[in-house]
């Protein structure tokens, strides 16, 4: 008989307890280790009570884990520039019937950028926040 399986049998009946020897910590899980569960959980249809049951967590402690993920790439990646490419806009033609003899202000071209990530163009037009533009940005740069 080990040390972890005793048998108590009191009036007759027998039941079963186990009795852990050893000092019980906090768990220390390795960085590859939580990277492969963590993977686990952003698999398409995964549900992460079931990943953390599996594993012996809890689910609480994995939604920790891809927090501290998000905000660690967050901090580690820097903003990364793609090239641009200034286009002059093409020139409307309007066609009058009859020559007027007033002119008429020129309309004003509002500054647009077009970016395109992922087979995606997105357009943002003039006036756009700065906070605007780097939601739109990281939208783009973001996996699907």
């Amino acid at each position: 008989m080990s040390g972890l399986d005793h048998r108590l049998e009191p009036e007759g009946e027998i039941r079963r307890f186990e009795v852990i020897n050893g000092a019980m910590g906090r768990r220390r899980w390795s960085a590859d280790d939580r990277g492969r569960i963590l993977e686990e959980t952003l698999a398409p249809g995964a549900v992460v009570s079931a990943v953390a049951r599996r594993h012996g967590l809890t689910p609480q402690q994995l939604f920790t884990w891809r927090r501290a993920a998000r905000k660690q790439l967050e901090t580690e990646a820097p903003p990364t520039f793609v090239p641009a490419v200034v286009v002059a806009p093409e020139p409307v033609e309007t066609k009058d019937p009859k020559p007027r003899t007033k002119r008429r202000a020129a309309r004003r071209r509002t500054a647009v950028i077009e970016l395109e990530a992922s087979g995606v163009t997105v357009r943002i037009g003039d006036g756009a926040s700065p906070a605007t533009i780097t939601a739109v940005i990281r939208a783009l740069k973001a996996p699907s």
